[in-house]
Parts: structure tokens; sequence; C-alpha cells
């Protein structure tokens, strides 16, 4: 009787006891909301990006809503972004009165068509979005051009790619204003956070309003308001687990890359790609490997050797395999349809959008982990008779 498998989640964190120790000492320390490991954790991230400016927020969200106030971002003005993305990179342009414009993805890449984006521009276009999705970097040499073409800024949404690069330079050591993720799913994590990589003090004073009530202190006793801001601090504790996670940046972003090659060789020739199935860029020197994310064949009514998304990942789940599908276009949600957005506009993002799947891809993941997800996907992509669901 064989036994079954251990569940293999589609993303895993990977903390080490340092870094526990390191938070069991920042509890007992009694500071634990914004403090000295935060000061710590934005000098580190700052000298990793070649000394540009780096705070701290307590969300990805949180950075690219403050990046577009930076920027000057506000009612009247259009935000040209992608629909696949999470939901966040567009709410974000609703909620400081803006307009979100999406533009279609170029299907092999599955990041914004930068063949379009320029069309897209109008008068009132005050910013781009553009969105590294799986951690791999758009053109960054054609898109500031067009950025600077039209006298536009740049909020990155690298909230998947730290650790990624294009050709040779970090992301977020070069470029306008770089937004980061650090949530639990992350390359690196501090549990939730993020970071907004600035282009000097001033901006860096402003962030630093933004991310607490617009409060100035003066003196011991003196405090000023003068812009709008929230509540967006990163907490000591979470900074503990950023800095305890940035030594193993490298590694992990090796490890990664090893994983998806194996992906690769397990996959290219099999019964899935044969039937369609569609891989990512194999691009190991500028992705970071956020994710191995397939793109299904089309479905086909009746047959279970082409099932869609949600009967394909009810099938690895039998298997003891996660999955996820990032993402939904976001153009096609509610609120987004009570806002005039409609189905059709975008082609590639919409059939990408209906069939990508995350696969399983993080540090801790074994070799055999990836050949075991591959036969599970190859599978399900042969005959049925041939389908073994034990």
């Amino acid at each position: 009787m064989s036994q079954t498998p251990e569940f293999l989640p589609f993303t895993r964190p990977e903390i080490d006891e340092a870094t526990i120790a390191g938070v069991v000492d920042v509890l007992r320390s009694g500071w634990i909301t914004t403090g000295p490991q935060n000061q710590q954790f934005e000098a580190a991230l700052s000298a990793r990006f070649g000394g540009r400016p780096v705070r701290t927020f307590n969300s990805g969200t949180a950075t690219l809503e403050i990046g577009l106030r930076i920027a000057g971002v506000g009612p009247g003005d259009e935000v040209i972004t992608t629909s696949l993305s999470w939901a966040a990179t567009s709410n974000v342009v609703l909620q400081v009165g803006a307009t979100p414009v999406f533009v279609d993805i170029d299907p092999v890449t599955r990041n914004i068509d930068l063949d379009l984006l320029e069309a897209a521009i109008t008068p009132r276009t005050r910013a781009l979005i553009p969105v590294y999705l799986a951690g791999l970097p758009v053109d960054m040499d054609r898109l500031y051009a067009i950025a600077r073409q039209h006298g536009l800024r740049v909020i990155e949404d690298a909230a998947q790619a730290f650790g990624a690069s294009w050709q040779g330079r970090e992301i977020g050591s070069f470029g306008d204003l770089v937004s980061f993720s650090f949530h639990a799913n992350k390359n690196l994590t501090s549990i939730e956070g993020g970071a907004l990589v600035l282009n000097d003090a001033a901006e860096a004073r402003l962030a630093e309003k933004y991310r607490l009530h617009g409060v100035t202190r003066n003196g011991i006793d003196g405090m000023d308001v003068d812009v709008l801001g929230g509540k967006f601090n990163l907490s000591d504790v979470a900074a503990r687990v950023g800095l305890g996670q940035l030594p193993h940046l490298e590694r992990f972003t090796r490890v990664r890359r090893e994983l998806a090659r194996r992906y690769f060789a397990g996959l290219e020739n099999g019964a899935a790609c044969a039937a369609g199935m569609g891989l990512p860029p194999a691009d190991f020197d500028n992705s970071n490997w956020h994710m191995f994310q397939v793109v299904l064949p089309a479905p086909v009514a009746g047959d279970p050797s082409r099932p869609d998304r949600a009967a394909f990942m009810t099938e690895l789940k039998a298997r003891q395999i996660g999955s996820g599908a990032h993402y939904p276009p976001i153009h096609l949600f509610k609120l987004y349809h009570d806002l005039g957005f409609r189905p059709g506009t975008l082609e590639h993002t919409e059939s990408v959008g209906a069939r990508i799947v995350t696969l399983p891809l993080f540090t801790t993941m074994q070799m055999a982990d990836v050949d075991r997800v591959a036969a599970a996907v190859n599978a399900i992509y042969s005959s049925p008779a041939s389908t073994d669901k034990r």
C-alpha cells in the first residue's frame, strides 16, 4: 500500500533560527514598533541599492500608493498599467483619485506590452506602473525612454522582483520610484511589509510624512501636520525578519533558478507542452523566479485531458500538490465593471488570465518535488486511461 505524499504548497517561507532568535530579542527589548531595527533595515536596503534613500512601509500596497502621491498623481490624472496583476496595482490608482488605463500584455513575457503602451498615452497621463510579473522585469531601457519622452513618472510595481535585475543592474538600484513587497510569499519576507526606493532626501522626507499621518516632529515637544498621511509604518518585529532574510537573498535566488531549470527539464518535452501548455520565458539572467507559472492549453468541454483551470488545480490538489491562480484580470472584477471597464478589451490579458497557473516554487523544495509536480502535470495531459491518480 503506497503512502500518501506530504502536501506540497505552492509557496513556503524560509526563516532561519538566527532570525527567529532575533525576533525574540526584539520582543524582549520592549521596542517592538518602528525603531532601531527598522532604521537598520532601511540602511541595509539603501546600501544594496547604491545609497538611494529607502523607506519601509507595512505593505507593498502602501508603497505603491505613497509612490503615486509623491509623484503628484491625483484626481483628473491617468495612470497606465496592466490588468494582469494583484488588485492592489490599480486599486491604489483609484485610492488617490486617478483613473487606471489598462494596456494589454505581451503573451510571451506576460508583462505590459510596451508596443501598446505609448499609444495609450494622453494629455492626462501622469505616470506609468509597470508590473514585473513573477519577478521578470520589462525592457527597462525602453520603458524609461518612453517615460522620458513623454515626461512621465514611473512607479515600478516590483512587488515580486526583489533580487531581480536588468542587464546586470539590480532592480531598485536605478530608475524612478521602485516599490517592493515583503509579504510572506515573496522571495524576501518581513511577514508583512514593503519598501519604497526614492530619488532624493526630499522625497524620503515626504514618504516619512505620508507613512505616519503627515507628522513632522520638531524638538522634544513640537509637532506639525502639513499633508494628509496614513498609518503605514513597519514594526521592528517585521524589520528584524527582513534583516535576517537579506544575507540569504543570493542563495534564495540561486536555488529558485535551479528549481526553475528543473521544471523546464521536466515539462518542455512532456505531454502538457505537447498539448499546448505555455512555459514562462527561460530568463535566468534577469528574473528572480518569484513564481513558476504555466499557461494551460485551451480547455475542451468533456475531455478530462483538456481541463479548465479549476479542474486542473483540483487534479493537482488530489495529488497533494498546491497551486495558485495569479492573476484573474483586474478589469473583469465587479468594482471595475461598475467603473465602465468591459471584457473583450484586452485580448491577451483575458486569455492568459483565464489559464495561468502558479506551480510550487520555494527555496526548501527538493529537485524530487519538482519532478513530482512535472510528472503530475504531464499525467493530467496524457490520455485518461494512462493517468495515474494515486
